[in-house]
């Protein structure tokens, strides 16, 4: 694939076979060419796991203490009205019950996060071929389905982020914004890469936490010296 100017000139900044201290990290990357918008920051962790044996399925919530920086579009999805009101109220995007389960059917995905009450789990689940292949199944794990909806609606504003492992044993999550002072985007990863630890699955044999890197939207990746969170 052919890459732009910025990306090929960030990639003549650094050495991108080393390994980077994170600190040192940040400083490169927001020392890259400006794009004419505000990136993500991104990680990208290699797990020493295997997909397809289900206990080995790394997924899990994560609260960044400094948000992600975009605002995230949640649904709600729930028989009672008053609680359909109040996570409006909040900050959902929109909410409702079989009406807007039919919207989504039509193929309406304008959102980020759909959060469900359990009884409305039976029809949310026949959504599963429309929901899943997009990551927007509700799921107990994640904390999108509860009877707690405005906690979890509030969390979500908040910046609380989902992580889950892919079939190749990568877990992708975004942490921020490149506008972001670097203190707080090592505050987001640090937190993202502990849960990420803590979720480690008792089946797992050899080394788990295998690769680290950090990029931005458009940018190169660095890779990150893992053994300050492995030590």
């Amino acid at each position: 694939m052919s890459r732009g100017k910025k990306y090929k000139k960030s990639l003549s900044t650094y050495d991108s076979s080393a390994e980077y201290g994170l600190d040192k990290a940040i400083d490169i990357l927001h020392g890259f060419p400006k794009s004419n918008f505000d990136e993500s920051v991104d990680i990208t962790v290699n797990l020493g796991v295997d997909p397809r044996h289900a206990d080995q399925l790394v997924r899990g919530m994560v609260s960044l203490p400094n948000g992600t920086g975009k605002k995230v579009k949640v649904v709600v999805i729930s028989k009672d009205d008053d609680k359909n009101s109040k996570v409006k109220d909040i900050g959902a995007f929109d909410s409702g019950s079989k009406d807007l389960l039919d919207k989504i059917s039509k193929g309406w995905l304008d959102f980020d996060v759909l959060i469900a009450s359990p009884d409305m789990m039976a029809e949310v689940g026949k959504l599963g071929r429309v929901l899943g292949p997009r990551g927007l199944m509700p799921n107990p794990k994640t904390g999108t389905v509860t009877n707690d909806l405005e906690k979890a609606v509030s969390e979500i504003i908040a910046g609380k982020v989902e992580y889950r492992v892919d079939k190749s044993g990568i877990i992708s999550v975004s942490v921020g914004r490149v506008s972001f002072e670097k203190d707080k985007i090592i505050e987001n990863i640090k937190a993202c890469i502990g849960a990420i630890l803590k979720a480690k699955p008792s089946s797992v044999k050899g080394v788990y936490f295998k690769k680290f890197s950090i990029s931005s939207t458009m940018s190169p990746s660095l890779k990150i010296d893992k053994s300050e969170f492995t030590n």
